[in-house]
């Protein structure tokens, strides 16, 4: 049995298939979304199975979404589309799984197949699909949603809590990973639980024992360990 995500901003047509995986009788829906935010946040909270995502959403694709997802922990994906026999060729081509919309049963029923035979190994590289660089962050702050752009963001860092983007003006908790940041925003790793943005340095206090502080252009303090400020420095041209 598998537990499966079913993101969809159609409420007709994510309830739909629903109903048609649980007749399947081996796959279990633990949650839906009707967007690709919730859909992130449900992700991380559910650690489903398998996903069965929708293309096109509204502000953050399905293929957006695609590119926030840590490639450690990711699940299996089954992209649902309306797209053209053009792009479902594009799919078929690099082995990613589909279904066409309206979801038809023995299509479905392939899809199933293929899960249970490949018996949960994640052998596909969704890579090929996402997008290198994420232009924006979906963040969470103050009962809201907001989307940041990524070259706003001053810094990231994590805690017990979470991980958190702080920008000039403002700090809020995202779903991503630091390293999922790392590979697709402009940030630079600078110590084990912090990421910054060098466009927002403004100064490098150095200090003792090989380590460093950064200031950034709002004044925020930015720690630098001893592992990162070589790098670092090469980074900015100072050798």
């Amino acid at each position: 049995m598998f537990s499966a995500l079913v993101i969809d901003d159609e409420l007709l047509a994510r309830e739909e298939l629903i109903e048609l995986l649980e007749e399947t009788g081996d796959i279990e829906v633990i949650g839906e979304a009707n967007n690709a935010i919730e859909g992130l946040k449900k992700i991380n909270q559910l650690k489903p199975d398998v996903v069965f995502l929708d293309i096109q959403m509204p502000q953050i694709t399905g293929i957006e979404l695609l590119a926030m997802l840590d490639s450690d922990t990711m699940p299996r994906v089954v992209f649902v589309t309306a797209y053209d026999q053009f792009a479902i060729q594009a799919f078929e081509e690099n082995a990613f799984d589909y279904l066409l919309k309206p979801v038809d049963t023995a299509r479905l029923r392939k899809t199933v197949q293929r899960l249970i035979k490949a018996d949960h190994v994640n052998d596909i590289d969704y890579a090929q699909l996402a997008p290198a660089q994420l232009d924006h962050v979906p963040c969470y702050g103050h009962n809201r949603i907001v989307i940041i752009s990524s070259k706003d963001i001053e810094f990231a860092y994590s805690d017990l809590s979470g991980v958190h983007i702080q920008t000039a003006t403002q700090k809020t908790t995202s779903q991503l990973t630091l390293k999922v940041l790392e590979e697709k925003t402009p940030l630079m790793r600078c110590h084990r639980q912090y990421l910054i943005n060098l466009s927002a340095i403004k100064e490098i206090k150095l200090l003792e024992n090989g380590l460093a502080e950064i200031i950034t252009a709002s004044e925020q303090k930015v720690p630098v360990s001893r592992r990162y400020l070589k790098a670092l420095k090469e980074r900015l041209g100072f050798h």
